[in-house]
């Protein structure tokens, strides 16, 4: 009892920054926590700067190691006819913040522990709990047209592979955390990007007890109709004559940005809002007699060029997905060489047509969305506005998109976040969900185009704040842009 009382009290005097003396170390033995929960495999301390000798951890090439000595603890959690979920919790031995985090299950198709997220918050003083999303890496097959892919196979891994993995693990988790310290975390969180942002909105959607606070970042959480994104602009890239070469795409950015980089005040090479940019892709368009390329680079657009822009642009439609933005066309290349390939289409003959020869050139926009919808909506999909039990336990999510991000078409989390504001009003929304959007941002950081963004966001202090100190952020800390610089950036 005596040591319940002081746990609570440190509990509330740690602050995110502030780390608890070495001394601090009241909690039972690593070895026994294989003991007390059927879900542990393995249990084991690892000494400061261990952590990138452990054979699976290596692997992974991180460039960060273990400030200080923790409790590695490896658990499995089977489920469905023959499915195991693989996660890992690390419990500091010092320094312990007296917060629980989950981290992402990675992002893609999934299928490892993301170990870097993991020593990463480790060192900052979390508990920290990763897992696999319900399935192995070599479950995701090759991932190409015609190729099988067996977790997709799968209805039980599919569900859980976006929709349930993070809430499925992190109960166990925070379990074992509560065991080694005896007692429970302070609060609990969860941060994730791209499917990982995915997954942090199914968790504030299908689980709204499991966490206090979400950073859901680049979110691919409308994921039945991303890959029809992708279907969409692969397919219009890939007719004749109609591919944008990486120049083309370059040379459409600096004339975007050239025309609107103004618009805020400030001359940074970045356009603040792309939706306040009245640039025009058709002032790129070659006129009679006007040279087509100097120095081997493209110097203006033909009528097939341009009508691949404006597909792009436009997307698939306003009730299938939106487009992408005037300022990111230098970040599309893979939109146009393998994420329709690599995604759409082994979704689209593994998961809803069930046929490995569907022909993916004959997908119809105008009647099989929703075949696609029925089928795989349910289960890889979390965009509901309605977030009420979430908002009714006091839990807080903060949500990120960069403007030119490669991945994500940056209006749909614009979208839903209209969708949220007509239910619950711009203050209700204001007071558990807020949306911040990134200038020159790519997915998950830096865009290789902007390299004077900063690209790593401070959400989840800022999130810390407004969980345990009321502290509403109206902006979030964005600092280590790709080239160098101490630029820093308040996103709002």
């Amino acid at each position: 009892m005596a040591y319940t009382v002081i746990c609570v009290l440190l509990a509330h005097l740690v602050s995110y920054a502030t780390a608890l003396p070495k001394a601090f170390k009241h909690h039972d033995g690593c070895a026994s926590l294989g003991e007390k929960n059927e879900n542990v495999t393995r249990a084991e301390i690892v000494s400061a700067g261990a952590l990138l000798g452990i054979a699976p951890i290596a692997a992974q090439n991180l460039t960060e190691s273990n400030t200080g000595p923790f409790c590695r603890v490896v658990g499995r959690i089977p489920y469905g006819a023959n499915n195991t979920l693989n996660f890992e919790v690390w419990l500091p031995e010092e320094r312990y913040n007296h917060r629980y985090l989950s981290v992402e299950g990675n992002g893609g198709f999934a299928g490892t522990i993301d170990y870097a997220a993991m020593v990463m918050n480790l060192n900052t003083g979390f508990a920290v709990g990763g897992c696999d999303s319900g399935h192995l890496v070599s479950e995701n097959g090759p991932s190409k047209p015609g190729a099988y892919v067996p977790f997709l196979n799968s209805i039980a891994e599919t569900t859980v592979w976006i929709r349930d993995s993070i809430a499925m693990f992190s109960g166990p988790a925070k379990a074992i955390t509560s065991s080694f310290y005896n007692c429970e975390p302070k609060k609990s969180y969860y941060s994730g990007c791209s499917t990982g942002g995915a997954q942090g909105y199914a968790l504030a959607q299908y689980h709204p007890d499991v966490f206090d606070g979400i950073v859901a970042g680049s979110a691919g959480n409308w994921y039945n109709h991303l890959i029809l994104s992708f279907l969409w602009n692969g397919l219009r890239a890939n007719e004749p004559g109609a591919f944008l070469e990486q120049d083309i795409l370059t040379l459409a950015t600096a004339a975007a940005v050239k025309h609107c980089d103004s618009i805020d005040g400030v001359l940074d090479g970045v356009i603040d809002d792309p939706t306040d940019c009245d640039f025009d892709i058709v002032s790129l368009q070659c006129q009679p007699g006007q040279i087509t390329a100097q120095n081997n680079r493209t110097a203006c657009l033909n009528e097939t060029q341009i009508a691949t822009f404006k597909a792009f642009y436009a997307g698939p439609g306003a009730d299938v997905y939106p487009g992408f933005a005037v300022g990111s066309e230098s970040e599309w290349l893979a939109q146009e060489e393998e994420l329709y390939t690599s995604y759409a289409v082994p979704i689209l003959q593994n998961l809803v047509f069930k046929d490995l020869n569907y022909d993916y050139t004959t997908f119809d926009f105008q009647t099989d969305v929703k075949i696609v919808d029925d089928v795989a909506g349910p289960l890889i999909t979390a965009t509901s506005p309605r977030l009420e039990a979430f908002r009714a336990r006091g839990g807080k999510l903060i949500a990120t998109q960069g403007w030119a991000d490669p991945y994500n078409a940056p209006t749909w989390p614009i979208d839903q976040h209209h969708k949220a504001e007509a239910i619950y009003g711009a203050q209700q929304l204001n007071d558990f969900w807020r949306l911040f959007m990134i200038p020159g941002g790519g997915h998950c950081g830096s865009a290789a185009s902007y390299p004077q963004v900063p690209g790593t966001y401070h959400s989840l202090e800022a999130l810390i704040s407004w969980v345990e100190y009321g502290k509403a952020p109206d902006w979030v800390l964005a600092t280590n842009p790709a080239d160098g610089t101490n630029t820093t950036k308040k996103l709002s």
